[in-house]
């Protein structure tokens, strides 16, 4: 544990800012009729475009296994979020599509993060928080580079 007089570390920072949007945009997301989606389906949903995906490409989207993806559209399906359907460029594949209910709340947390989002740049002024934006952008662009 940190003493009083030391700084958190990059890695705790980041932690705490992905804990603390994720808890507001569950919370938000409860309130506003999706009460069952879990953190862990964000995953999924967070990548997922209206026209549908295949598990694969949402894994490689996601940066998570195919298996992982593969139980968390289980569990969507089984909330009524996604449907599978036969892809049209391929009908040995399935894509992964949102339905009206899955859609509705990419929708609304879209909205919830992009109010977050305008909250924090009114409380730095644009040009700090547009600073601030593509310093983590740069951050986090190189810190993946790390193993390349």
């Amino acid at each position: 544990m940190a003493s009083d007089a030391e700084e958190p570390d990059l890695g705790m920072l980041i932690g705490q800012l992905a804990r603390a949007l994720r808890d507001e945009l569950f919370a938000r997301l409860a309130e506003q009729g999706h009460p069952r989606v879990r953190p862990r389906h964000g995953t999924v949903l967070a990548v997922l475009p209206a026209s549908g995906a295949r598990a694969t490409e949402l894994a490689q989207w996601s940066g998570q296994h195919k298996q992982i993806v593969g139980v968390i559209v289980d569990e969507l399906e089984e909330l009524g979020y996604v449907r599978r359907e036969s892809d049209p460029r391929d009908r040995r594949a399935k894509l992964v599509v949102p339905t009206a209910n899955g859609l509705d709340g990419i929708d609304k947390a879209r909205a919830i993060l992009a109010d977050i989002e305008q909250r924090h740049r009114a409380a730095l002024g644009d040009d700090t928080y547009a600073v601030f934006r593509t310093a983590l952008e740069d951050v986090t662009r190189a810190q993946r580079a790390w193993q390349r």
